[in-house]
């Protein structure tokens, strides 16, 4: 039952919002053609339940040839290091990431089936080789365009903080515990609240747990 209602959730939750803020997408999908040129979307290929891969779409906030332009990133080898992302993130694009708009593309995810309102964030295909049994555990569930990790200190968290919050959202999810994160999320964003990791531009790449994370745009 809770499957159903969740579904029924996602895609009415999903449409409404798309409606509500296609003028707020088209404002600044012009003004990111404006500054930046093209494309407007930056797309990724990300890794969904049960690891199935699917490329995601956000507003592009980095100017072009960077983590966060137009080209779906290569491997971890040739991606950017935070330092040029950090130079490379304009004026709009952190006003953007400030209020999540770069985000509301990803509510066609969730119309789709890919993702779902409320879940663990989608990640890089490159973590799934990475993570414990555990932590793996956070894919058997469509990823959110929000979850419990971002509403307990979203990028602010280490990796082990997140993914333990992950897993934790897989074990006692129901329809009141994403009723309350969809709440706490307004709140959250609404406050701008750990938008990136402590002297970082987004966050660092996760390496698993006994290796530190160089920088890389994941959440």
């Amino acid at each position: 039952m809770y499957g159903v209602t969740k579904r029924c959730l996602d895609v009415v939750g999903a449409l409404v919002l798309l409606v509500a803020t296609a003028p707020l997408l088209a404002v600044a999908a012009l003004l990111i053609r404006v500054t930046m040129g093209r494309p407007v979307l930056y797309r990724q290929r990300r890794a969904g339940k049960d690891g199935r891969i699917f490329v995601l779409q956000k507003l592009r906030t980095m100017r072009a040839g960077d983590g966060g332009g137009g080209a779906r990133d290569g491997d971890a080898a040739t991606r950017p290091p935070i330092a040029a992302d950090d130079a490379r993130l304009t004026v709009l694009g952190r006003r953007l990431r400030a209020l999540s708009i770069d985000e509301l593309p990803q509510l066609w995810h969730v119309l789709c089936g890919e993702m779902s309102l409320v879940g663990p964030r989608p990640l890089l295909p490159e973590y799934l080789a990475r993570y414990s049994p555990t932590q793996a555990s956070r894919h058997a569930v469509r990823p959110g365009l929000t979850g419990l990790a971002q509403v307990r200190g979203r990028n602010a968290l280490s990796w082990s903080e997140k993914l333990a919050l992950d897993v934790a959202y897989v074990e006692r999810r129901s329809l009141g515990l994403d009723l309350w994160i969809l709440w706490r999320t307004l709140l959250i964003v609404l406050r701008r609240d750990g938008i990136a990791a402590p002297g970082t531009a987004t966050m660092p790449e996760f390496l698993g747990d006994d290796a530190k994370g160089d920088a890389c745009a994941t959440s």
